[in-house]
């Protein structure tokens, strides 16, 4: 650790087979180390790196203190032993990371590898491998450094690999090596390559090398193509050799592999705070009792020098007061007591394994589960504010279906009645024996167009089949595996397949293909390859007839304007069929072709060839002829692909937006796309206020349309909060306070402008930040790229910040990985809110990095971000459990713990202050030395573990049911500032009686005997009797769930105390250490005495009773949530042990139709889609090298929609509703799947218990207004779930016109079952589901009132 480091390198000169010369310059070794220690270095490092910690340095500073006899009344023991074992024990944690460490790097440097020495491969290590050195490589095998590709098994020098360690992707990609060593197949000339490579130094640029090798008096230009990165896998590919250029931490792997950033909870933050504050406090304490001490040593002291003179070298009372400060810190110390830093790490570590080993968050389909890879975040879990996600393989499942297409203006895939039966999945089999039996599609008469052989549609699926760089092999006769670049590309090749037009094979001139049972291959003539530039991709095939045909396909915006004008009637068609299918959340292509004669095609030939041997600008030269030969297409149609949400993913966003919790999407998809996903998420809504799109291309045009955003909302706002209320809910679901701008009502199509122009009005300047933190209505913000980095820049951030976090939701678009980091960053340093970002690529590991919380899913785009994470799991629906059920308790506990702690210290420590006044300051301890070294480790430490551990106010059914119990911590209310001093406060009051009672009691008590009580010991033994009772009583107080565990551990705590004092008192010890145990008998003697007894008890009544006052009133009078749910399920557990369950009428709920696709919403948006990989293997293909694949598995995940969501949340609302009259209220509905528990249905008011009739439910309601459950001033109301739409008439259950609220309830398999009414709740039901009653429901005649309601129960 302690090497020299080299110079940095300018370039790196590596030659073959030569380790002499190599060595010269000193490169790395092969050999990795990730750890930190080794055994002669591990005591003096962590030592070293402990006492960085203050409080390590702090309890140091006192044992050197303690060990000058001059100013220590405590034995070094006292402090020793909890040091020592709080180093041990963070010494053993960090050698056990650490050993892991070791055993992760033995076993990568012990990998064997086939390493060229003399002419023949010999095993070598991977830790021996050196640079310059050449090695083998075989399939399914790592790459053990970054090597240059010699020369493979695969014809022209190619080679196919793995990137998911390195890039997260999954894909395939292939190398190939220079030509001129492609050749060198066999060891023996491989032995005798003596070339030289020139190269850029070490970096961490995945795609980019830039190099020359210098071989026979020729230079050959190297770029990454020839490169296989350490951490790739070698597949489809007998073998490989490779040229070491990277070795060890030089390689690109490592050099990413960079420190992850130290994350600090902000209790964390706040504790650095308290401690400098308590250390304030106690040189103040130590400051006042100095000066007493002067005081006392003059005025009294000085009378008793004759007999008790001072100790040397004390010579006058100043010097004594100097040292009596320095006694009385150590005395004090006990304030911050460093067992509070160990308490922390074992809780932290206790919440870690809760969320490792919770089955609710384990994914059976992947056999993942959830995984805590920090112990440091728990509690922050618990107060996140705004939640950073990706879209694909986050939200969706990045498994792509073929769903429906348009061809020639005939749209195909509709399901033409969604309330009628669903049609059955087509069956291929018959028509097509080489069909893909997993391939889904429903329209049968797109497979009757191809029956009865439309040109069309032949044409249509014959481009799909040919237009692709898609990879197959067959392993036996029809058993086709497509091996593409991307799914979206597999799943259109496949649709081609099931259609009649399979893709059989290629050669790099061939393509050949079976269309309708007939074998016909064409001659591939070039491929225009795709990139996020050009946004399409072309191939240029010669038919069997001789006839030369283009095929292109790509992203609409591109591909319709290089139309021949003759198709403008069926672009427009075309572009209709587009925005529907795009307004359905697919994602789009477009398909055209074009007739080349053959001079067109030779002229066009010779100028791309030229293009392609340019020495310079190539890339540029390229588009530029690719441009060329694109023009005057003839429209086919277009394609729409399913990225299918994840499961849960509506209902997630959902119940986290009831927890005010703030969701923003950074995505590199298209806007369209991305918007159209947020409304298939329930992220944006219909029923939102307005959603403002900012697509500026300047700094000047952003700035405009972020403040015209706010203008905006805060005209609606205000219009809102003048009362008029009334007249925006008259205009129902249309109102034009919505959307604003809405074509139609047909399908609840919308057209949503950029930036609404506001009211007429005089310029104003920009909206305040006061004014924009009381915006009430839904909003929502869409940014795209090109905007959002002039958002980004230094002038504009507040003007982003502010807009955007006024928004309910946010979707930023195109954002480069950067853009992601920039973005969470901003919201961390304007909002200094607690922030989560979530992601699955390896594009979103800056984003997860530089969040508060990285959470990574382990999906379809490899391991990278999982690796980088804080928390990782499979399904993004786990989330909700995550905070509202792991990262609520884990604050909750934490807080609870510290608040108890610190009170239990206080009132510990206090007691020698109020001693020093009665002692002549002379720093005598009040107890026994070897209690105060035992109080913290082991008197009071198990119970407050155990609390802190497994407490809990409301079961995780509960957390989930009431999202709203999740404000606490964002608004960190369980312990602040003003917490922390509560608790001292009680502390100090706690010493004040725990020393005056015994003192005032026993200074004139005696015993049966006549023998005084007033003398130390038996005042010592008093003491600190009642302090362990009163501390082990308020932990039982504090603690809101018990198990087993507590139980034995308060119990245990009192028995250890009792045992071990009397030991300790004991004539047995005193004998054998008479200068240690001074206490011989005391605590026999003591504890036998009535007095004693009742002095404990009446200082633990004086100390408890005003809490159990306070807590009771403060239930009663301003209850929390979390009391009033307890409360809740405490009344209907004891009503439900009397009421006989009414087996009398059915209720059933408004219709909650399980919504599929076509009952999404509709609009004019228009999917951007057009290849989710970044390039294409079109260069490949075309130069002449076999793109030959062997076996590869296909990992195939099935899933499907959820058939019910939460549709809407509705605004807050910041005026107070007074509760409606008993007959006039109706619950909310709520349509959750099965898998998320209810939100605002009956079974969540009453706790599941759904059988309970309307009498009871309005006896329980009249017996919670009876104690006083005000809760309106508690939390402000929460948005509310209502119903998209009601199911008609004719579905057997009542019409109900929009908006108004209907009872709904869950349906066990399909079937109804009864709902319980809440009816006189009032504002108990705002504040637990975020709602307020409408007293216009009762005027509704679609909606029964409550007493129609009643007797149909009855």
């Amino acid at each position: 650790m302690f090497r020299k480091r080299p110079p940095p390198e300018e370039e790196r000169r590596v030659r073959a087979n030569d380790r002499e010369y190599n060595e010269k310059f000193h490169y790395a070794s092969n050999c990795i180390m990730t750890s930190k220690y080794n055994i002669i270095t591990f005591l003096p490092v962590n030592l070293f790196e402990q006492f960085q910690e203050v409080a390590n340095t702090y309890f140091l500073f006192l044992l050197i203190l303690q060990l000058i006899p001059q100013i220590s009344s405590l034995s070094w023991f006292t402090t020793i032993v909890p040091l020592a074992l709080v180093l041990s024990i963070t010494a053993v944690k960090d050698a056990t990371d650490d050993y892991f460490r070791h055993k992760s790097d033995n076993q990568v440097n012990n990998r064997q590898s086939q390493v060229l020495i003399h002419g023949s491969l010999q095993n070598e290590k991977w830790m021996n491998v050196r640079v310059g050195d050449i090695i083998k490589l075989e399939n399914n095998q790592f790459v053990a450094a970054d090597v240059l590709l010699l020369s493979s098994s695969e014809p022209h020098g190619l080679c196919y690999i793995e990137t998911a360690e390195l890039d997260g992707e999954t894909n395939m990609k292939v190398r190939q090596s220079v030509s001129v060593t492609s050749e060198l197949g066999n060891q023996n000339n491989l032995a005798l390559f003596d070339g030289e490579v020139v190269c850029e130094p070490p970096n961490n640029k995945l795609d980019r090398f830039c190099g020359t090798l210098y071989w026979q008096d020729k230079k050959y230009s190297l770029t990454n193509q020839n490169m296989l990165l350490r951490g790739c896998v070698l597949r489809n590919t007998e073998a490989c050799y490779g040229l070491v250029i990277f070795a060890g931490p030089d390689t690109k792997l490592m050099q990413n592999s960079g420190r992850t950033k130290f994350k600090r909870t902000s209790i964390d933050r706040l504790m650095n705070t308290l401690v400098l504050w308590i250390f304030c406090f106690l040189v103040c304490m130590g400051v006042i009792l100095a000066v007493g001490n002067a005081v006392w040593e003059r005025e009294v002291g000085s009378l008793f020098q004759s007999y008790l003179p001072w100790d040397p070298p004390v010579d006058n009372f100043l010097f004594s007061a100097f040292l009596s400060f320095w006694s009385y810190i150590i005395i004090l110390n006990t304030v911050v007591p460093i067992s509070l830093y160990v308490s922390v790490e074992v809780i932290r570590l206790g919440h870690s394994y809760f969320i490792n080993w919770d089955e609710k968050m384990f994914c059976s389909q992947c056999n993942t589960k959830a995984e805590a890879r920090t112990t440091t975040l728990n509690e922050e879990l618990g107060q996140v504010e705004y939640i950073f996600s990706d879209k694909t393989g986050t939200l969706t499942q990045n498994i792509m279906s073929f769903n429906k297409c348009s061809i020639s203006g005939q749209t195909y895939g509709e399901v033409t009645d969604p309330f009628g039966p669903q049609p059955k999945r087509l069956d291929f089999t018959p028509f097509n024996p080489l069909a893909d039996p997993d391939f889904c599609f429903y329209d049968d008469t797109l497979l009757e167009s191809v029956k009865v052989g439309d040109s069309h549609t032949h044409e249509f699926f014959r481009l799909l089949s040919l237009c692709h760089t898609v990879m197959s092999e067959e392993k036996s006769e029809g058993q086709l595996i497509y091996k593409a670049q991307s799914p979206d590309e597999r799943a259109l090749v496949t649709a081609a397949r099931n259609f009649g037009f399979v893709f059989r094979s290629r050669t790099p001139g061939t393509i050949t293909t079976t269309e309708m049972g007939q074998p016909v291959t064409y001659t591939l003539l070039a491929i225009l390859d795709f990139n996020n530039i050009r946004k399409r991709m072309s191939v240029i095939v010669r038919h069997a007839d001789g006839s030369i045909r283009l095929y292109c396909k790509g992203a609409d915006t591109v591909l319709l304007e290089r139309l021949h004008p003759s198709n403008q009637q069926l672009m427009n068609i075309t572009s209709d069929h587009l925005n529907e299918y795009a307004a359905d959340g697919l994602r789009t292509l477009a398909l055209a072709y074009r007739d080349l004669s053959e001079d067109e095609w030779e002229s066009w030939s010779e100028s791309h060839h030229y293009a392609d041997k340019a020495p310079n600008c190539r890339e540029d030269r390229l588009a530029a002829a690719y441009e060329e030969i694109e023009q005057d297409m003839m429209l086919l149609g277009a394609t729409a692909i399913e990225d299918k949400l994840q499961e849960g993913v509506p209902e997630t966003i959902a119940v986290l937006s009831l927890a005010n919790i703030k969701i923003w999407v950074l995505t590199g998809d298209k806007q369209e796309t991305a918007v159209n996903i947020g409304y298939s998420c329930k992220m944006l809504t219909d029923d939102m206020t307005e959603v403002f799109i900012i697509d500026g291309h300047t700094v000047q045009s952003v700035r405009q349309e972020l403040r015209k955003a706010r203008r905006r909302m805060i005209e609606t706002s205000q219009i809102r909060d003048d009362g008029k209320e009334a007249e925006l809910e008259g205009c129902g679901e249309t109102s034009c306070m919505g959307n604003v701008f809405r074509e139609g009502h047909q399908g609840g199509r919308e057209k949503q402008t950029q930036c609404p122009t506001p009211l007429p009005s005089a310029p104003r300047p920009s909206p305040s930040n006061n004014l924009m933190d009381d915006i009430s209505g839904e909003f929502a913000l869409v940014i795209s790229g090109q905007s959002l980095a002039h958002a980004l820049e230094a002038d504009m951030e507040m003007e982003f910040v502010s807009t955007a976090c006024a928004c309910k939701a946010v979707i930023c678009c195109r954002v480069t990985p950067m853009q992601k980091a920039q973005v969470v960053e901003l919201i961390k340093k304007h909002k200094k809110a607690v922030t989560l970002a979530i992601g699955d690529g390896a594009n979103d590991v800056s984003m997860i990095k530089s969040a508060h919380i990285g959470v990574g899913i382990s999906g379809q785009e490899g391991i990278q971000a999982a690796l980088a994470s804080d928390y990782s799991f499979s399904q993004f629906r786990f989330l909700q459990r995550l905070l509202l059920v792991h990262g609520r308790w884990s604050y909750l506990r934490m807080c609870r713990f510290l608040c108890y702690f610190f009170y239990k210290n206080f009132a510990f420590t206090m007691v020698h202050f109020w001693f020093g006044f009665f002692c002549g300051f002379s720093a005598q301890t009040v107890y026994d030395q070897y209690f105060i070294t035992l109080y913290n480790i082991v008197y009071t430490s198990l119970p407050v573990l155990a609390m802190g551990i497994f407490d809990q106010d409301v079961p995780d059914q509960r957390s989930l049911e009431y999202p709203k119990l999740y404000e606490p911590g964002q608004l960190n209310l369980l312990f602040n500032k003003r917490e922390f001093f509560i608790c001292i406060a009680q502390g100090i009051f706690t010493s004040v009686v725990l020393f005056f009672v015994p003192y005032a009691v026993l200074s004139n008590a005696t015993q049966s005997t006549g023998v005084p009580l007033a003398d130390y010991q038996t005042f010592a033994v008093t003491t600190a009797t009642a302090l362990v009772i009163v501390v082990n009583v308020q932990i039982a107080l504090d603690t809101g769930f018990w198990t087993v565990i507590n139980y034995v551990f308060v119990l245990g705590s009192l028995g250890s105390y009792f045992t071990i004092m009397i030991a300790l008192h004991s004539q047995t010890l005193f004998r054998i250490f008479p200068n240690q145990f001074h206490f011989v008998g005391s605590a026999q003697s003591t504890l036998l005495q009535p007095v004693v007894w009742l002095t404990i008890a009446l200082a633990t009544a004086i100390c408890l009773v005003p809490v159990l006052a306070c807590r009771f009133l403060k239930v009663d009078l301003k209850p929390q949530l979390s009391d009033t749910v307890r409360y809740t399920q405490l009344v209907l557990q004891k009503k439900r042990k009397l009421v006989v369950r009414s087996t009398g009428g059915t209720w059933h709920r408004a219709g909650s139709m399980s919504e599929g696709r076509l009952g999404a919403r509709g609009g004019s948006r228009r999917s951007g889609y057009a290849f989710a990989h970044q390039e294409g293997f079109g260069e490949l293909i075309t130069s002449g090298k076999n793109m030959r694949l062997s076996s590869l598995a296909l990992a195939t995940f099935a899933s499907k929609h959820s058939s019910s969501w939460i549709d809407t949340l509705r605004r807050k609302k910041h005026t107070h509703t007074p509760p409606c009259a008993s007959g006039e209220c109706s619950p909310v509905p709520s349509s959750v799947s099965a898998s998320v528990q209810p939100l605002s249905n009956s079974s969540s008011v009453l706790g599941g218990l759904q059988d309970i009739p309307v009498e009871e439910e309005m006896g329980i309601a009249a017996a919670q207004t009876q104690i006083g459950l005000t809760l309106t001033t508690q939390i402000q109301a929460a948005s509310v779930l209502t119903s998209d739409s009601a199911a008609p008439q004719a579905s057997g259950q009542a019409q109900v016109r929009p908006g108004t609220l209907t009872p709904t309830a869950a349906k066990p398999n399909g079937e109804d079952s009864p709902g319980g009414w809440m009816i006189t709740l009032g504002t108990v039901q705002e504040v637990l589901f975020g709602w307020k009653n409408r007293p216009a429901a009762s005027n509704n005649h679609d909606s029964p009132s409550l007493s129609e309601e009643t007797s149909q129960t009855e």
